[in-house]
């Protein structure tokens, strides 16, 4: 089977990689430093450049991206350790408002003028996608959404978000505009620098329903755990990148520590990771989505696999670099705490692999 990138492909690889090229790690922590974690402006850039409209099909505005395309530009963010939330902030929402009818919404999100965010965890769920904390009661002017979420991404940049809640014992999507009466936040750093947050609404009331249920939801959640490991195999492949020029520069008794066959042996069971890792990936985002059973199936598995040898390779990374590999000196440190991040979103490893297990 023949795996080189289309002309497309290289194209989309190629453009990051240019957009990336100027954040390096100084400019990383400046920008992460920031008071909402990010910069709009950069955001608009990343918008221009039509990545967050790969996610939308051309009849909603978009460029009609495929999974492989989408799978494949995470992965060169990944690599470029690119600071850029496209996956939550861009990807998610804009495959929500469109599966969920909000075309409105949509294309301010798409034009990057409009940041939205899902705002779905609550406490003691433990990943799970059904809202029970969270209610929302009909009145004559719509829906009112009274409970709270927790780590909700991009918490301060967010104009708008899509909260799961409660109707009469199924979970609904409602569009809360950041502005609404009775929202309050409470914002947070996450372990990579992001600023998440909590969520209160009391009696907020909705500007929308969208048209999602927990299948629409459950598929969509299945999408974001390939994306999120097409990302944490970019950022691992940075990782062992990273590390192994290190090694070759790095003197101990005289010599290179890349010399030491210990080490060696340590690099090239990263290696093995590492190109597993592609091959479930590849796996995974070449997966039929027609069988929905299958593609959660592949979904999960690749997100629990990728995730643990991720982890593995980062703290490999690390300790070979010494202390200084978890600080934010170091592009590997950065990378590691992306890992982190990304691992856990829409479940960690152990929950990927227990639905992975459900649905063999």
């Amino acid at each position: 089977m023949n795996f080189d990138l289309s002309d497309e492909h290289h194209m989309f690889v190629s453009a990051i990689e240019r957009f990336a090229a100027p954040i390096d790690v100084a400019a990383r922590r400046r920008l992460r430093l920031s008071p909402a974690g990010y910069d709009r402006a950069r955001w608009t850039q990343l918008a221009d450049m039509g990545l967050i409209a790969l996610a939308a099909g051309a009849d909603a505005g978009g460029l009609g991206g495929s999974a492989v395309d989408l799978a494949l530009v995470a992965q060169a963010i990944g690599a470029a350790n690119a600071p850029d939330p496209l996956i939550e902030l861009g990807i998610l929402p804009a495959l929500l408002l469109e599966r969920g009818g909000a075309g409105a919404a949509l294309e301010g999100v798409l034009a990057g003028t409009t940041i939205a965010t899902l705002a779905w965890t609550e406490r003691g769920q433990r990943y799970s996608l059904n809202a029970t904390g969270m209610k929302a009661d009909q009145n004559a002017d719509g829906f009112a959404l009274t409970g709270e979420k927790t780590m909700v991404p991009g918490a301060l940049l967010a104009d708008l978000f899509i909260v799961t809640a409660d109707v009469g014992g199924a979970t609904a999507c409602f569009l809360v505009p950041k502005d609404a009466p009775g929202l309050c936040l409470r914002a947070y750093r996450l372990a990579d620098g992001s600023i998440a947050g909590e969520l209160t609404l009391a009696r907020t009331p909705a500007t929308a329903r969208l048209a999602l249920d927990n299948a629409g939801l459950a598929a969509m959640a299945a999408d974001m755990r390939l994306y999120a490991a097409a990302e944490m195999v970019g950022l691992s492949q940075r990782l062992l990148d990273d590390t192994l020029a290190y090694v070759k520069q790095r003197e101990q008794f005289g010599i290179a520590i890349g010399s030491f066959q210990a080490l060696q042996h340590r690099l090239v069971d990263c290696y093995a990771r590492q190109e597993q890792s592609r091959s479930m990936l590849y796996r995974a985002m070449l997966t039929d989505r027609a069988d929905a059973a299958t593609w959660h199936r592949a979904a999960a598995g690749a997100k629990a696999f990728i995730g643990e040898n991720s982890n593995a390779i980062a703290r490999e990374a690390v300790q070979m670099h010494g202390g200084m590999g978890i600080t934010d000196e170091l592009a590997i440190g950065h990378a590691l705490k992306r890992v982190l991040v990304l691992d856990r979103l829409f479940g960690d490893a152990d929950t990927a692999l227990a639905d992975y297990a459900l649905a063999a």
